[in-house]
């Protein structure tokens, strides 16, 4: 007996989405381009604003556009950064697995500073250099979220100069998705002292242009890391 598979009811809302993303990835809509009004989208498409504030809300969950309140529409750039809300829902049920997020932190940072390794300019090296001494710079005064701000950028950064566009997406996945556990990491004695010293040897290392050596300060960071993670799964 063979198998039937029941036909898939698409909705308007799904139908207005999938034109409006085939003008955006085939570019016939441009990066930076406005998009009608939700009035004018109504009248073309010839169903409700409701339905195209819908479409347009979904769009911008999947980071095909931005919605500017008063300003409308725009179509992102390719490298624009994933927004925190559709992280949020795609592991909504997984964000919360510490153990989860600290193996997939170990497997996806890990690739994505060895691949920086192998691309990044001196250029680039002096921007994380400047990122760096951000860090080092933040006094007891600064904020944890402050300060966990600052080490996102160093290790976005590394995602952005990697090469590899994929691998720049998974980095900006896995810091939203690593945000509550380090602002509690960054409560555990010495954790802070620990991020600055690891961000430092893995410059060193970049700055070496040696993968092994990248490889070696990644090992350490996430030996020493696990002892943090640890601390607060303890007290979970």
């Amino acid at each position: 007996m063979f198998e039937i598979k029941p036909i898939k009811k698409v909705t308007v809302t799904e139908r207005i989405m999938e034109q409006i993303a085939q003008l955006i990835t085939t570019g016939k809509i441009k990066p930076g381009d406005k998009l009608p009004t939700e009035r004018d989208l109504a009248e073309q498409f010839g169903v409700t604003r409701a339905r195209v504030r819908e479409a347009l809300r979904a769009l911008s969950l999947i980071g095909l556009i931005t919605i500017k309140a008063g300003e409308g529409s725009f179509v992102n750039k390719k490298e624009a950064i994933i927004p925190s809300d559709t992280i949020t829902l795609l592991f909504h049920n997984e964000i919360h697995n510490l153990d989860e997020i600290y193996a997939a932190r170990k497997l996806i940072e890990s690739e994505i500073f060895i691949e920086a390794c192998k691309f990044a300019s001196d250029d680039h090296l002096k921007q994380l250099e400047t990122k760096l001494q951000d860090i080092v710079s933040a006094d007891e005064q600064t904020s944890p979220e402050t300060f966990l701000h600052l080490l996102e950028q160093f290790d976005l950064y590394a995602g952005e100069i990697c090469g590899n566009q994929i691998y720049y997406k998974l980095m900006q996945t896995i810091i939203h998705l690593r945000r509550e556990s380090s602002l509690k990491l960054l409560h555990v004695p010495g954790a802070i002292e620990d991020s600055i010293h690891s961000r430092s040897k893995m410059l060193i290392a970049l700055k070496s242009r040696q993968p092994d050596k990248v490889k070696e300060a990644l090992d350490r960071f996430f030996f020493n890391s696990k002892h943090f993670y640890d601390n607060i799964i303890d007290e979970k």
